[in-house]
């Protein structure tokens, strides 16, 4: 057996850490993203398994509401429907989880919320004009 150097106890000691380090950074990314990259733990919250929750506020003074829709219609936010002032807001979810509107397309947003926050911020107190799909 070979000698027990302080050598060798202080090599173990620092290999027992690193490992427990790496666990600990492990598990806590493990939890956040529990569906695969691109799925944010705040989506995941509560009983909507993966959907986005449905929201009714007032941002900077317009009403914004978004609920889930079912049936036909024009919907690429996976049965979905945001609402501005009553306006229907259309939004489409993209295939990494994050959202995009009509109104700014090219600024994809982790939520439907964020994308009327957004529209709202865009729109700077005019009316939302609804969307004509053909």
């Amino acid at each position: 057996m070979p000698e027990l150097t302080r050598r060798r106890v202080l090599g173990a000691a620092a290999a027992l850490a690193t490992g427990a380090g790496v666990q600990a950074l492990a598990a806590p990314s493990a939890s956040a993203a529990p569906n695969g990259p691109g799925t944010s733990r705040k989506s995941m919250d509560g009983h909507h398994h993966g959907g986005p929750q449905p929201f009714d506020e007032v941002f900077r003074g317009r009403r914004i509401e978004g609920r889930p829709v079912t049936g036909g219609g024009h919907h690429h936010g996976g049965g979905y429907a945001v609402f501005i002032d009553g306006a229907e807001l259309h939004v489409m979810s993209n295939a990494d989880g994050s959202w995009i509107s009509v109104v700014s397309h090219y600024d994809p947003v982790p939520t439907p919320r964020d994308a009327a926050r957004a529209a709202v911020v865009e729109l700077q107190g005019a009316p939302l004009v609804p969307f004509a799909a053909n």
